[in-house]
Formats: C-alpha cells, structure tokens, sequence
C-alpha cells in the first residue's frame, strides 16, 4: 500500500455501519487510524479502527486475583477492597508496574482532544496549575472573575497557597483585551479566565472573548488557562460551555469538575497542550491530590459512556435531558394512586453552582396541609422536598422511577 492507496474516511466509516457507536466517535477514530496509517502503512485500518472501539468500551481497570502474597501490593491498589484486588498501577499486558492515568487519561483525549490528568477535585486542579505555571510569579486574572464557591473556596486564596501572585485587571464589570496587554510584565508567568459559574452580571458588561486573549497569551507566549468549573463535554438542553470550545478557541490548559455537568464522580480534571499537562503530572502536589481507585473506576465508566453518547446511562444526564412531557405522565401516575395532589407548572435547575441564570420546565406535585409539618415527615422518611408559596412541591426529574412507590406511600400518609 502506498499513501495514494490510503482510503478516505467515509469509505471506512461506511464500512462501519455494523459497529455499535455514535458516527461522530467513528469519524474521530477513524481519521486517528489513517493519521497513524501515513507513517506506517502495513496495517488494516478497518480491523484497526475496530479494534480501537473495542478496545474503548472494555474498561482498563478490573478485578485481578493476588497470588503474589504480597497483602499490601502496590500496583494493585495496597488493601484489597469488598471487591477484591484491581490492577490500579499494574500492566497486564507487559507484566511490570504501569500507571492509574492509563485509565482515565485516553478517554479523556478521545472527549477532548487533548491530554489530560485527574486530581482529586477541581480545586485541586486549580493549586495545581497556578503552583506549576505561575509560583514565584504573576497570574493575571480579570477583577470580575475573582470569584467564590462554595464552603468558601475563592481564587485570590488559592492563587495565595499556589505561590503565584494575583494581578488583577479590569473591574467587576468591563475588563479589556488592552487590560491584560498592560499589565503583562517580566513577572508574567500565565494568562487566567475563570468562568463564573454560579452567577451571572447583566447589563453595561464586556470581556475579551477567548480566542482574543489566546492570541494575546502567544503574542506574548504565555499559556492561556481557563477554569471552567462546572466543565460540560455533552450538549445539554441548559447551555454551558463546552470544554472543546475552549480548547478550539486556543485555550492552553482547562480545568473542570468531574461531578457536576460531566455527570460523574468527585473528581478535578486538567485537560490541553501535552507539554503543560506533562508539567503539572510531574509537579509533587499531582500525587498528593491524586484520586483513589473507587474513583478512577466510577470515572472511568461515566467517561466510557460520554465517548458513547450513552446520555441517559448517566444519572445526572438523564435528569437534565428529561423532557416536561415525561415527568408529567409520570406525576399522573401517581396523582392517580393520590388525588388530593395537584399537578402544577415548575422549574427545575441544574444546582452546584452550575447555570446560575437557565432553568428547566416541569411538572410538579403540590401536596396540601400543614407545609412545615408535612416537609418534617417527609424528611424524616428520608425524602427531601421544597415549600414554594406555602406548599409542599415535589419535582419528579430527580426521583429515579424506582423510588416511585416509597414516595406515593409517603404521600398517602401526608394526605
């Protein structure tokens, strides 16, 4: 074969009609293979890129037997869980130590495009980036992004323990590309946005968009950071922006979280340029903020099924997808078992601190009485519910169809 012989990428992508997988991933992988096909030409692209999906949807990380006598082993996450030994930093393939990024790290390349790490929360990856990139020097950030989340989490404390030094630029309201164009000096180490993520100003405001300041940062070569927070990697029926979009716009490094809009587990995930996540993976705080195996193997499944578009396999997915519709056939259903409930118009919201400003439509059930007598009850069976205009409302998005029954008879004794 010879590079003229190299077959497009709709001719592969045709021939993959049978492979269970969204065409996008298809696409994705199949101009992967022919791009790897180019420096070597001896290999099948089609099996290859079969092989490849397959090899996608098996999860790396999986329960191993220790017959080594080695309690504490290592490579195979030291104290064995219910579920036994797991080959957390161990190759199976080679035989010899590997490392836990081997199974989180290719699926989050295949969601991004870029290289990526996982640390314990967002946070984490925060200290991280601003202790690799800017410690002993300046982080220019925007005044109308030094923000605070929850339990008191705020930028200029955590630029603080970096050892990088704030510099803000702008005001709370406007701030200028020729702001940041200003302020760089020889202490410059990184160029930060941060996206404000639960909460929103409107009227007499403006910033540099993006890939503005992506320009900006290589003029000046300086990496550009962003901390998207919430970080989404799906489209969703709320609109927030996209990991990729950022990257596309020529964003250098982006952090997000793992159990917000992702859909997944507690986690800090650093993704963009190969040379900086390499950098931060290799900075001492990476193994001190380093997640556990139970997170690797929820995250590695949530991300599994991202790749997949397996959306509504993902809990926190699948409620945000739900349409009005289809809660509100089932809140028929069980103002049929209890019909002193009514059937009213809501919002549902996304929560975390994600989409301060968006809102969804729903159904919700209004239960009458005694609201703050009734909310006790509920509570005290385990059901957390809300009071809007003096009465108890109930919003079945985030009631899973299996906790139907213990809710209807909740009711039926609040009725």
């Amino acid at each position: 074969m010879t590079l003229r012989d190299l077959p497009s990428v709709d001719e592969i992508v045709e021939r993959l009609k049978d492979v269970d997988a969204p065409r996008k991933l298809l696409v994705e992988e199949t101009r992967r293979v022919i791009a790897a096909a180019r420096k070597d030409l001896r290999f099948d692209i089609e099996e290859q890129v079969r092989r490849n999906i397959e090899h996608l949807r098996q999860p790396s990380l999986k329960r191993v037997i220790n017959a080594t006598g080695v309690v504490l082993h290592t490579n195979l996450g030291r104290a064995p869980g219910a579920d036994g030994y797991l080959n957390l930093e161990y190759d199976l393939a080679e035989g010899r130590r590997g490392k836990r990024d081997t199974h989180t790290s290719p699926l989050i390349e295949r969601l991004t495009g870029k290289p990526g790490i996982v640390v314990n929360n967002n946070a984490a990856a925060v200290l991280l980036v601003l202790n690799e990139l800017a410690a002993g020097g300046e982080a220019i950030v925007s005044r109308g992004e030094l923000i605070e989340i929850g339990d008191g989490f705020r930028i200029p404390d955590i630029m603080k323990a970096s050892g990088a030094k704030l510099c803000e630029v702008g005001t709370t309201n406007r701030t200028h590309l020729d702001d940041y164009r200003a302020a760089i000096n020889d202490q410059t180490r990184v160029i930060m946005r941060v996206h404000p993520s639960n909460f929103h100003i409107e009227g007499f405001t403006s910033k540099p968009r993006l890939d503005e300041l992506a320009a900006l940062a290589r003029e000046r070569d300086l990496p550009l950071y962003e901390d998207l927070g919430s970080g989404c990697l799906a489209e969703l029926p709320i609109r927030e922006p996209l990991v990729k979009e950022s990257l596309g716009a020529g964003v250098n490094l982006v952090s997000f979280s793992g159990d917000k809009l992702l859909g997944g587990q507690q986690a800090g995930i650093l993704t963009g340029d190969a040379e900086l996540v390499a950098r931060a993976r290799k900075n001492p705080l990476f193994r001190a903020l380093r997640v556990d195996k139970l997170v690797i193997r929820g995250l590695q499944e949530t991300l599994q099924r991202l790749i997949f578009a397996k959306y509504d396999e993902i809990p926190a997915l699948k409620m945000l997808r739900m349409s009005a519709d289809e809660i509100r056939a089932r809140a028929e259903k069980i103002r049929e078992r209890v019909p002193s409930l009514e059937i009213i118009e809501g919002r549902s919201v996304a929560g975390g601190g994600s989409t301060p400003d968006q809102s969804l439509p729903t159904w919700l059930l209004a239960v009458s009485g005694d609201a703050v007598k009734i909310e006790r009850n509920l509570r005290a069976g385990g059901i957390v519910a809300r009071i809007e205009d003096g009465r108890i409302v109930l919003d079945l998005r985030t009631v899973f169809p299996e906790e139907e029954e213990a809710l209807v008879k909740a009711l039926e004794e609040a009725a």
